[in-house]
């Protein structure tokens, strides 16, 4: 009997140790107090939400700040001091995908809350509203939308304002070809370049790029905007204990004041690496959102 059991006991032990998969922790705060790592998702180039100094540096800005914020509150509710925080550079492509199979915890850069993408993860209170429109050249004597007939913009893949701007062509039945970058500084890139007239994104991103370019005199930004954006954190869906968190932390610094401070060192004061200031004053829409917190997309 004994020696007929003992195989049985066996193979018991060998199944459960072939189980680890499902043994894993589903929710966000436990995998992360098993691993003892958060997983943070940041630019290399969003100036001045998330950005790179150095090849070395975790990204700075004030994406990058706010979710400091958030593992600090994870540090204490784990009561894991020496949390270890490990970024992965997200692109507008992949980031998505990224939150959603587990390779990041918290998506932490310039990402536009929309219905679309809210069906595939979660958005945390909207941190900042950007104004889609588009930088020109002085010299180029372009003052508005309807002059980009018959020319070409540029557009960083994977973003929103690829869709607007396709529907304004289309709305407006104009001929304007595209180019698309990389990232932001590869679609600036396109624009100082001359290979393309406009380039068309987030009015704070264009004056980031525009200060940060050696020569700021010879950009300027159109009035007119194609919409407004509110940019959130992501993480993934079905995840009540680390939304609570998540969300309670960014709606306290919001409430109690606290980002207003965090907001003026990132967009009224000089910043690193070259000390430029993009003197961008907080706009009324974002100091009602600070006022009210809320999640609410396009």
């Amino acid at each position: 009997m004994k020696m007929r059991l003992r195989p049985l006991i066996l193979l018991a032990s060998a199944a459960l140790a072939a189980l680890p998969a499902s043994a894993q922790p589903t929710d966000t705060l436990s995998k992360i107090r098993q691993s003892g790592v958060i997983n943070l998702g940041g630019r290399e180039a969003s100036f001045p939400f998330s950005y790179k100094t150095s090849a070395e540096a975790n990204p700075i800005g004030f994406s990058a700040d706010l979710c400091m914020k958030v593992v600090d509150a994870v540090k204490v509710k784990l009561n894991m001091p020496e949390l270890k925080v490990q970024y992965t550079l997200v692109t507008p492509v992949n980031r998505v995908p990224l939150v959603q199979n587990g390779t990041i915890d918290l998506e932490c850069s310039t990402t536009t809350n929309t219905a679309a993408r809210a069906q595939q993860v979660d958005f945390a209170p909207t941190h900042f509203i950007g104004s889609v429109t588009a930088a020109v050249k002085k010299n180029s004597g372009i003052t508005s939308f309807a002059q980009l007939e018959g020319k070409t913009v540029a557009t960083v893949s994977g973003s929103t304002s690829i869709q607007l701007m396709r529907a304004f062509r289309k709305n407006e039945k104009l001929a304007i070809a595209e180019l698309s970058g990389r990232d932001n500084a590869d679609t600036f890139l396109l624009l100082t370049s001359g290979r393309a007239v406009a380039m068309i994104v987030e009015d704070v991103q264009l004056a980031g790029l525009i200060a940060r370019s050696g020569n700021p005199g010879d950009y300027t930004i159109l009035n007119e905007r194609l919409r407004d954006e509110p940019y959130g954190f992501m993480y993934r869906k079905e995840d009540p204990q680390f939304k609570t968190l998540v969300d309670s932390t960014l709606i306290s610094v919001m409430k109690s004041g606290e980002i207003e401070e965090i907001y003026a060192k990132w967009f009224t004061r000089p910043i690193p690496p070259g000390n430029a200031s993009l003197n961008f004053p907080m706009p009324a829409a974002i100091k009602e959102t600070y006022r009210n917190p809320n999640n609410r997309g396009i």
